[in-house]
């Protein structure tokens, strides 16, 4: 099949946050950043310095250092989706469109399973390689917390799972979940010790500051608004700048459909997620527990919990639910208190000796799924290349698509470009206003079942 380009494409959307990126504020202030401004030209343009298209400015840059490479990124670095996830890098299958993680079969998994680690050992090594601080990264596991029988069942079964793919996994009574958590409120967990614990904001800070350092130009607050195909290339328009590039990489997960991609085939999710102040050193002894811990509901609707201490940005807790469907890509602040209002009922549940602990941070993100479980890494139109569609998983996937589109890019096949070049479309969804009804009825109705998770 061949590929046609189509003419000047104007972005539709531009990223609208909600909240401050909690991972971000919690750091030390950044010093300013450079807006591109006038003409400029490059050989690789990436749009996007999150998760894939900072990895795939790296990887480019090791693989052929003779690249000249931009980056341009709407905001500010690690202020959008890096500073707005929950900071887990996980191995293992992790479908949020089923029940309890698994995926679609034992070979699939089996491959995503290793490309999920080549990913971490990538994001590893970057660390190592800028010398990133203490708690930036730690392989130290996570635990599928459970509150219910619904919630046991499921883990029971995605063990069931894991037994049949031979990975590692332990099961937690109620005495040792309150040994990790410092809470009585779960019954029972599921640990499995591949997932990375990241700073995410503080690993995308130091991943943008290490290639910068090894010759990528990286520019913040510089939008592209509209692009075009020439023969020679690719014309990137920002509000003040144009950015002539022979190849391109769209590196913007759900935004691929504000650049005119995938339309009518991709679900927006917000979720929500509250932090709070420095936990006080009378609370953390009330509490007991393990310093720093993560913990994802046994349904993939419950609530995340994240337990950081101070190499990460202070001792706090994070907790994280709250999802609907919008398909404008943006919450708004109604929505926002909305959700924060249950998820500080959740927390107190959770924590009781924590109640006079205030959230200090409230933040919106945004999630972009497909139907049938796929992501969009590959050649769009001749010499635009795609780093999108992450399902949820915005850290391992991202860097991931963001490793394939390079080496796309770079001409280059191996198990990254098989794996993501043989899936499907992402499915159609209902045209609307029926998708977003459909969804959100699903949505709370899942919900409603996860509640105790």
């Amino acid at each position: 099949m061949s590929l046609r380009p189509k003419s000047y494409r104007a972005v539709k959307r531009l990223p609208v946050h909600t909240g401050p990126a909690g991972w971000e504020a919690i750091l030390p202030p950044q010093a300013p950043g450079t807006s591109l401004q006038g003409s400029a030209g490059c050989d690789v343009a990436i749009i996007g310095a999150g998760f894939a298209g900072l990895s795939a400015a790296r990887h480019l840059r090791a693989v052929d250092p003779t690249l000249d490479i931009v980056v341009l990124e709407a905001g500010r670095i690690a202020q959008s989706s890096a500073g707005r996830n929950s900071g887990f890098m996980i191995d293992l299958p992790h479908d949020l469109t089923s029940s309890d993680y698994a995926g679609s079969g034992e070979a699939q998994d089996r491959v995503l399973t290793r490309l999920n680690r080549h990913a971490i050992d990538f994001a590893e090594a970057a660390v190592a390689e800028y010398g990133l601080p203490e708690g930036t990264l730690r392989r130290s596991g996570k635990i599928n917390g459970a509150a219910s029988r619904v919630g046991e069942e499921a883990n029971r079964t995605y063990a069931q799972h894991l037994k049949d793919l031979r990975e590692p996994h332990e099961f937690l009574d109620a005495s040792q979940m309150r040994e990790v958590t410092g809470s009585a409120y779960y019954s029972s967990g599921l640990f499995t010790p591949g997932t990375a614990l990241i700073q995410p904001a503080g690993y995308i800070r130091g991943l943008a500051s290490g290639i910068t350092s090894a010759g990528v130009r990286l520019f913040e607050e510089s939008p592209v608004i509209g692009l075009d195909s020439t023969n020679a290339g690719w014309i990137l328009k920002t509000p003040s700048a144009t950015l002539m590039a022979a190849k391109v990489i769209l590196a913007t997960n759900g935004h691929l459909e504000s650049f005119g991609f995938k339309t009518g085939r991709l679900m927006h999710i917000m979720l929500n997620a509250c932090m709070t102040a420095e936990l006080p050193q009378e609370a953390l002894a009330a509490l007991g527990g393990q310093e720093s811990w993560g913990l994802t509901p046994s349904d993939p609707m419950g609530c995340t919990v994240r337990r950081i201490a101070t190499p990460e940005g202070g001792n706090r807790i994070i907790i994280r639910q709250g999802g609907y469907y919008r398909p404008e890509m943006q919450t708004s602040a109604a929505d926002l208190a909305r959700v924060t209002a249950s998820m500080r009922r959740k927390f107190d549940d959770r924590f009781p000796s924590l109640r006079g602990v205030p959230f200090e941070h409230a933040w919106s993100g945004h999630l972009c799924l497909s139907r049938n479980g796929v992501s969009v890494m590959r050649e769009l139109e001749p010499g635009l290349y795609s780093a999108c569609v992450q399902n949820g998983l915005g850290t391992t996937r991202g860097t991931l698509t963001g490793i394939g589109a390079a080496d796309l890019v770079l001409g280059r096949e191996n198990e990254i470009t098989r794996f993501f070049g043989a899936e499907a479309e992402p499915a159609r969804l209902p045209p609307h206003p029926f998708d977003t009804i459909g969804a959100n009825v699903y949505l709370r109705w899942k919900e409603w079942q996860a509640r105790a998770e």
